[in-house]
């Protein structure tokens, strides 16, 4: 196997997944607490993220300038990585009122279980840096 073989695209490892437990609140039938499934993601849907949070602003001059709103770039980074529980469901979304995915996990979760989430879907995708030198580096 030659050096160049290694980068083929079967020889990558494939995505990872893992489990992870964002809240106590939500238990299964045996009283545990229930287990979501989370997924790494290539960087197309990382840009397709980042388009999505990215907004056109008028400058001074009428001139444009694009501008990342980077809760809504962290919120698209999460429902994108989560499988399990299915957040796109319009049943789940209608149980809290919401409608779209990032609508729904801001209402089902604390303050800090959110906050625990978006770190661990950081880590899973590799990011090594916090969301303020993320949103900078995206910038430049």
């Amino acid at each position: 196997m030659s050096e160049l073989s290694l980068f083929f695209a079967q020889n990558a490892a494939c995505d990872a997944t893992e489990e992870f437990i964002v809240s106590l609140r939500f238990k299964d039938k045996e009283g545990k607490p229930a287990v979501w499934k989370l997924r790494s993601m290539n960087e197309d849907e990382n840009q397709e993220c980042r388009k999505a949070a990215t907004r056109k602003v008028k400058g001074k001059n009428g001139t444009y300038t694009t501008d990342i709103d980077p809760n809504e770039y962290m919120a698209k980074l999460m429902t994108s990585s989560v499988v399990h529980p299915d957040l796109k469901n319009s049943e789940l979304q209608r149980s809290y009122g919401v409608m779209g995915a990032e609508s729904l996990l801001r209402k089902m979760l604390l303050p800090g279980e959110f906050a625990a989430l978006g770190e661990r879907v950081q880590a899973l995708n590799g990011f090594a840096t916090d969301m303020n030198e993320l949103v900078d580096e995206v910038k430049n």
